[in-house]
């Protein structure tokens, strides 16, 4: 086994980009490394799902539920993007091993990176690169789903009426920052 001084530095996805804080307007904090898994799986895996992780994976469309430091959230019929504390993640997916009906779970923690993103014009930014509606009557609190922001594909969830979500693969991070970085300068946002 490699002595842990063998083990290659993990560089954060946002490491080394400008701030963006436009506050109380717009400003965009990396998230924390985190556990993340993506599940998935029909009924009887879905039960037992919700028993390993400790939290109600939601069935309605485009929901996400959160507890005690977890969240999942409903990208498809027979998908959610599971997130702990990044210390749990081997206890999340020991609970998983002991599934015995047909599902999947793939460790999805070094592939994605997370933004939190909060302020008044937070929507507008997010409209500058995705095509949802976003307005709060069309994507309420609570909602999440897997879209764009200008060509890099994102998750996006929408935790209070000011603040987001974003979670995109680490590659695109850099994009990302810099669709945002570019929507934050527009007039509409300065002003």
């Amino acid at each position: 086994m490699p002595d842990a001084n063998d083990l290659p530095l993990r560089v954060e996805a946002f490491a080394g980009l400008p701030p963006l804080d436009h506050a109380p307007r717009f400003a965009a904090r990396p998230l924390p490394p985190e556990a993340r898994f993506v599940f998935r799986g029909r009924e009887a895996a879905i039960e037992a799902a919700t028993a390993a992780f400790g939290l109600a994976l939601p069935r309605a469309a485009t929901r996400a539920a959160e507890a005690a430091e977890r969240a999942a959230l409903w990208l498809g019929p027979d998908e959610w993007l599971l997130l702990a504390p990044e210390a749990e993640g081997e206890a999340v997916a020991a609970a998983f091993r002991t599934i015995v009906a047909p599902h999947s779970l793939v460790d999805v923690s070094h592939r994605n990176a997370g933004l939190d993103l909060v302020g008044t014009k937070v929507a507008e930014v997010l409209n500058a690169g995705c095509p949802l509606d976003l307005h709060l009557s069309a994507f309420p609190v609570g909602m999440c789903t897997r879209t764009l922001c200008a060509k890099a594909e994102i998750v996006l969830w929408r935790r209070a009426v000011d603040r987001f979500r974003l979670e995109c693969g680490r590659s695109f991070a850099p994009y990302v920052h810099g669709v945002l970085a570019d929507a934050a300068m527009d007039h509409s946002i300065e002003a």
